[in-house]
């Protein structure tokens, strides 16, 4: 089960997405992207071809075979990596005894992964190794290696399947040569499920394959498949008649985002599929018709007499940069802004929209224009644009690639100079907010909800110290279906998350008082106390060493913390904890792959790491997946073994005709336990020095222009 807010902002980017599938006409030739198999992911009908979509692919595939339903959402975070999580549903088995779950079909989960091995060549075809249910429950885990090849309008793939995709056996398994072992397959472990365990490749195997035949016109698609599946040997003895191994179906892509799909499998089943998809690596979002105009670069009179109204330009600065001021230094023949960004989401424009502001208010002996961006009060990077190249590069005079060696990245310097203004401290902020809450797959019911509405607000008692807190209304919701406590083995730090649900409608999910630093160069410090997050209260500080220009960053957490009463007001339960990690931060460098190590100690006073991978597009999409291991065994773990998950995040600003810093993460985490498990902290120093990655502002390098 999962429980993530899901905030509502996201229907306009399936609005925008779906409004666009209208305009965006059906490209013809192979480019076009793959259709999904019945299973999600690229593939035939039941069996998964090599082919892979683009990165940035995102897809949700609802399918209908009797007796399963299945639903899976599909990610293509690398060109040669594709990741889905489904839930199939099992509509001739109950979950459990009526008395408890109803009349609630079985729900089973799964991960499946899906690996490039070899890119189609002129001669060789395309070569993809893969599996199903690779941290699930197991029920229909198989594995495979599959090859297609273009034909013409022809796209043939031939493969060897293990397990769900094996279970006919046609051949011995040809790994027996390496080992005896991998001649049989162990049954399933019912104990273990969710944990990446022996049987990969093991046991009798058999071919698949099959071609897919594009109509001309791109449309229709014919697809004709030969499975290696044995409906005799269905999970939970759900045996099935199966005349042929032989499937048929056809694909039609109704619009740029839709698919539809009809088949008739095993020789006696109808399926049926729908399949909404769309790149968001590509997403450019709407039109900020909402955004104020980018102001003239024609000085006013006082300007050029050197004679500004730096309070004027400091609101001209919140109003049109979205930069709330600080101070304003002159150093020399340089003007340097000091201010948070509070409205783009690519810096670049930030940065181009100040340079704007200051080249109409300033006289003409300043040479150079610097905004140094702060974050909670703490100077995270400082960028120069030097005012004469910015000036040609804005009329069109000189080169992006020009102009770009004239802006200068760089640690913010320590201040300088004559202070021309110092804006007075802005205390008191708030905002009002509905989000979604929900729970998935449990016995109770398969979606549990929740909508809520919010306030969240900050005090400032100095620009470096304020408070912060969040507080909820619970408007919506079913949760009173929700009667499941999962067994637990380790002291219940996420199990109670039920009583934390149905106790109260009204709840406090923060408050609580933070500090931040730059404590050096490179070098960041935060020290906070309160209602940390909706289960605990505590102490807790962070150091974090980030040089600029470097991959890499390393940091470190330690807090104490207590439990929160049920109902998320003021009262606290006994359990207490020391808990903390040491996490390194490395930018592989390869297709903006961040790896994140953490090692520590968690919620449950076990000890361990998590691993967390998360590949970043150029317009601030990010896909990810992260797992934890400590030395909790998986018997005590319970169902899941260990904690792993997927999440995906999009910026407000792919959605909104309004500019916006902020994002909207949805993630997926297939059983919630107490192992692994890791204090929900509402500040990163990490993400809030977020700037001193410079991919955002180079790959939107051309956005200092509008």
């Amino acid at each position: 089960m999962t429980r993530r807010r899901l905030y509502l902002c996201l229907l306009p980017l399936l609005a925008a997405s779906a409004a666009q599938a209208q305009e965006v006409p059906v490209a013809t030739g192979w480019t076009d992207g793959y259709t999904s198999s019945d299973f999600g992911g690229a593939g035939l009908l039941q069996t998964p071809t090599a082919r892979m979509n683009d990165a940035g692919e995102v897809g949700l595939t609802a399918s209908r075979v009797a007796p399963y339903t299945r639903f899976t959402f599909t990610l293509q975070p690398l060109d040669w990596l594709e990741g889905s999580f489904r839930y199939t549903n099992i509509t001739n088995r109950y979950y459990g005894a009526p008395s408890f779950s109803g009349r609630q079909h079985y729900k089973d989960k799964a991960i499946d992964l899906k690996l490039r091995l070899w890119q189609e060549s002129h001669w060789l075809p395309s070569l993809a190794l893969g599996a199903h249910d690779i941290g699930g429950t197991g029920l229909f885990s198989g594995e495979y290696v599959v090859a297609s090849k273009r034909l013409d309008r022809f796209d043939v793939s031939l493969g060897l399947g293990w397990g769900y995709l094996g279970a006919a056996g046609d051949i011995a398994n040809p790994l027996g040569v390496l080992d005896d072992r991998f001649r049989h397959r162990p049954p399933v472990d019912n104990g273990a499920v969710g944990d990446f365990n022996s049987n990969y490749f093991r046991g009798r195997a058999a071919l698949f394959g099959g071609v897919e035949y594009r109509l001309p016109g791109d449309r229709w698609r014919l697809k004709l498949e030969y499975e290696g599946n044995d409906y005799r040997h269905e999970p939970q003895d759900n045996r099935q008649p199966q005349r042929t191994r032989l499937n048929l179906g056809v694909a039609y892509r109704l619009s740029r985002a839709v698919d539809l799909s009809l088949g008739w499998e095993r020789g006696n089943t109808a399926m049926f599929g729908l399949t909404l998809h769309t790149n968001l690596a590509r997403a450019k979002g709407p039109p900020k018709l909402l955004d104020p105009p980018a102001p003239s670069r024609a000085g006013t009179p006082a300007a050029r007499r050197g004679q500004a109204d730096w309070a004027q330009v400091s609101a001209q600065l919140a109003d049109n940069a979205g930069v709330q001021v600080e101070s304003i230094r002159r150093d020399g023949r340089e003007l340097v802004v000091t201010g948070e960004p509070m409205r783009y989401y690519n810096p670049a424009r930030t940065v181009g929209r100040t340079a704007r502001v200051l080249d109409a208010a300033v006289a003409p002996d300043i040479d150079w224009l610097t905004l140094v961006s702060t974050s909670e009060g703490m100077p995270v990077v400082q960028t120069s644009v030097h005012r004469g190249p910015f000036g040609e590069f804005l009329s069109h005079d000189l080169a992006p690639d020009d102009f770009r060696r004239s802006v200068v990245r760089e640690a913010p310097a320590p201040a300088g100079g004559t202070v021309l203004y110092r804006a007075p401290l802005e205390r008191y902020t708030g905002s009002v907010g509905l989000g979604l809450a929900q729970t998935v797959g449990g016995p109770d019911a398969f979606i549990l909800y929740q909508v809520f509405a919010s306030y969240g607000a900050d005090y400032r008692l100095s620009r470096h110290t304020w408070v912060s807190g969040q507080f909820d209304v619970n408007l919506l919701n079913n949760y009173d279906r929700f009667r499941y406590d999962a067994p637990s083995d380790l002291p219940r730090v996420r199990t109670w998350q039920r009583e934390y649900l149905t106790t109260s409608r009204y709840n406090l999910g923060n408050l609580q008082l933070n500090t931040a630093r730059r404590l050096g160069k490179d070098l960041y410090g935060m020290a906070y106390a309160g209602y940390l997050e909706s289960m605990y209260a505590g102490v807790g500080g962070e150091l974090l060493y980030r040089p600029l220009g470097q991959r890499w960053a390393l940091g470190g957490n330690v807090n104490w913390v207590r439990q929160r009463g049920f109902a998320q007001h003021f009262g606290l339960r006994d359990y207490h904890v020391l808990t903390g990690h040491l996490t390194a931060y490395v930018d592989t460098g390869i297709d903006h792959v961040l790896a994140t190590v953490s090692l520590g100690r968690y919620l449950a006073g076990d000890w361990g790491g998590t691993l967390d991978l998360s590949r970043s597009f150029d317009n601030g999409v990010r896909m990810g997946a992260y797992a934890t291991f400590t030395n909790v065994s998986q018997r005590q773990f319970g169902e899941g073994s260990f904690d792993k998950g997927i999440y995906i995040a999009v910026p407000f600003d792919l959605m909104l005709s309004k500019s916006s810093p902020g994002s909207a993460e949805v993630m997926w985490q297939p059983l919630t336990r107490d192992g692994g498990a890791m204090l929900r902290r509402a500040y990163s120093l990490y993400g809030l020095t977020s700037e001193r990655d410079g991919q955002l502002f180079e790959a939107n390098f051309d956005q200092m222009a509008r």
